[in-house]
């Protein structure tokens, strides 16, 4: 952003004032992945396993269905942005089984 001019109309206008440093608030945290709660995701995920739509997702994956997949996990999830995100946690799954194996 240009510098403000002091000036109270123009492209610039504004009050001239220094830009402060401010401190972090815990609220920038927001939706941050702590070690625990990715140690216990990870814990109930081995005990649980997968739901059975994630299991129909996963094979439509292998299938290379990944239009279908993506409609039938967006049905599921409610938005796109979260079918997609699920969508490539599966595929990393698939792709981790196989180097596995």
């Amino acid at each position: 952003m240009a510098p403000k001019s002091g000036i109270a109309v123009g492209l610039n206008k504004g009050h001239i004032t220094t830009v402060r440093e401010l401190k972090q608030k815990p609220s920038y945290r927001k939706g941050a992945l702590s070690k625990r709660t990715a140690f216990v995701r990870n814990i109930v995920r081995e005990v649980a396993g997968f739901a059975p739509y994630e299991r129909r997702v996963m094979e439509l994956i292998k299938n290379s269905k990944d239009k279908r997949a993506k409609k039938l996990t967006k049905r599921r999830l409610g938005t796109f942005v979260r079918a997609k995100k699920k969508i490539d946690e599966l595929s990393a799954v698939i792709a981790e089984s196989r180097r596995h194996h």
